[in-house]
């Protein structure tokens, strides 16, 4: 799997929150927002259940990946999915630091991809529990 995934037994606004809330908690902030929903309806007439789409990014680590791999803002923000699914429920999705940066080739992100995924666990939790 390339994400780590929970439901929540809440809405997607208050998914949006308490998402945002736990992000900020760990030292991210949220610097892109996609209401794919609305997106799609203006520019294609689509009709598509609530899904968000928040570039996250933790400035501290950012700027270590940086330094290590300058090519590593093509993966950058890190990606954060809120969708309501089918039988009503919100799904709460984050990339997988240690999946995503196994294509690069460099073992100085081995390290800062394990930290990164620590962090995104503990939102996560952070998240359910809220």
């Amino acid at each position: 799997m390339y994400g780590i995934h929970i439901t929540v037994d809440c809405g997607i606004e208050e998914a949006d929150q308490k998402t945002r809330a736990a992000l900020k908690a760990e030292g991210f902030g949220v610097l892109t927002e996609i209401n794919v929903q609305k997106t799609l309806k203006e520019k294609i007439d689509v009709d598509r259940k609530p899904y968000i789409i928040l570039g996250a990014c933790n400035p501290k680590l950012a700027n270590d990946a940086l330094n290590a791999e300058p090519d590593l803002g093509l993966l950058l923000p890190c990606n954060v999915v809120i969708r309501e699914e089918d039988d009503g429920s919100t799904t709460v999705a984050i990339v997988d630091p240690e999946s995503m940066f196994q294509v690069v080739d460099n073992p100085a992100m081995e390290t800062l991809a394990k930290e990164v995924r620590v962090r995104f666990e503990r939102i996560m939790d952070a998240i359910k529990n809220a």
